[in-house]
């Protein structure tokens, strides 16, 4: 038998519980496979009554979704009576927002879940309550470390039915680009993308397509030289070592549905170039999935939303795919 996926609450004040709710009432028409939130057991028994859509909340352990999940939604309690707030975020709810993820994360390493979906959670929050990382991401590579001895590197990909992209840089400034981007973060990322699309999702020989940095792609060295000199060393590189990679193109004629034939996913060189097109192709569905990890992470492309929490209003289309994906990669995994 599978095991259950761990969705951690996430930030209590924005639409995590919601949809998290909401996937579970929608469970049977998606196939869903059996999952458990762990978070706030009364939080999310506040937020359905809230929301009016009678998904029964019932505290159980992992090793118990199984028997529990036809008839309610599975809550592994860690929490200390949260006020049920929509919008209204406090740092004192940071300490159960981290520990949801720690845990899930324990609970993927000590065998009694398949793999962990993360509803999203507030920077800022966690910030102010004393998280000193940038954000899941890079939790999730410190807790990695209790899998295994040596340097993890985890790479953000958002993925979708329509199209997956990964940004080489993430979250720098856009002047700050230039000189972060090296020929070996490039063929770094692109040998954890190709190997994860091999190993994960079953593609046989990946291909890539490695966006340009500068407009044209450089235009031959007329706008900048960083294509010329740090782009297609990269794109060369990636080739000699195995990995079918093309470019460096044109990010303005890479995202159109004949383009997107020709690759299993796109490397862009910093983070709107690539995420743009990919909310703009796949808003609702696409997931936001971390390679480069030894355990399953995937979450909902998309923020707290805290005007919706509460209100009925967001939608649980991402956490859903966020949900399936991670039940079909943990099937995956466990078959091989």
């Amino acid at each position: 038998m599978q095991l259950p996926l761990a969705i951690s609450m996430g930030e209590p004040a924005g639409i995590g519980p919601d949809i998290a709710l909401m996937a579970w009432r929608d469970r049977a028409s998606h196939r869903l496979p059996p999952f458990y939130v762990i978070g706030d057991a009364a939080l999310m028994e506040s937020r359905a009554a809230r929301l009016g859509i009678g998904v029964p909340i019932v505290p159980c352990l992992p090793e118990e979704t199984y028997d529990t999940f036809a008839f309610g939604l599975p809550v592994l309690d860690i929490g200390e009576g949260i006020d049920d707030r929509p919008g209204q975020a406090t740092p004192e709810t940071g300490g159960v927002v981290i520990e949801a993820i720690r845990t899930g994360v324990e609970h993927i390493r000590a065998g009694r879940a398949g793999a962990i979906v993360t509803a999203p959670i507030s920077k800022a929050v966690l910030a102010a309550a004393g998280f000193s990382h940038p954000g899941h991401t890079e939790f999730l590579g410190e807790l990695a470390r209790t899998f295994r001895v040596g340097p993890v590197r985890p790479v953000m990909m958002i993925w979708s039915e329509s199209l997956a992209v990964v940004p080489v840089t993430i979250h720098i400034p856009l002047a700050a680009v230039p000189e972060r981007l090296t020929t070996n973060l490039i063929v770094e990322t692109g040998a954890i993308v190709a190997h994860d699309l091999v190993a994960r999702f079953g593609i046989a020989r990946p291909r890539l397509a490695v966006c340009g940095l500068n407009p044209h792609a450089g235009e031959g060295g007329l706008i900048g030289r960083e294509d010329i000199e740090i782009v297609a060393p990269a794109v060369a590189e990636l080739n000699r070592i195995g990995i079918a990679a093309t470019g460096p193109h044109p990010a303005d004629t890479l995202f159109h549905p004949a383009a997107r034939e020709t690759y299993d996913a796109v490397l862009g060189m910093y983070h709107d170039q690539v995420l743009a097109p990919v909310k703009t192709i796949a808003f609702d569905e696409g997931v936001n999935i971390t390679l480069g990890l030894p355990f399953i992470r995937t979450s909902p492309d998309h923020g707290t939303a805290y005007g919706l929490a509460g209100t009925g209003t967001a939608r649980p289309s991402s956490m859903i795919q966020a949900i399936a994906l991670a039940g079909r990669l943990a099937a995956r995994k466990g078959a091989a």
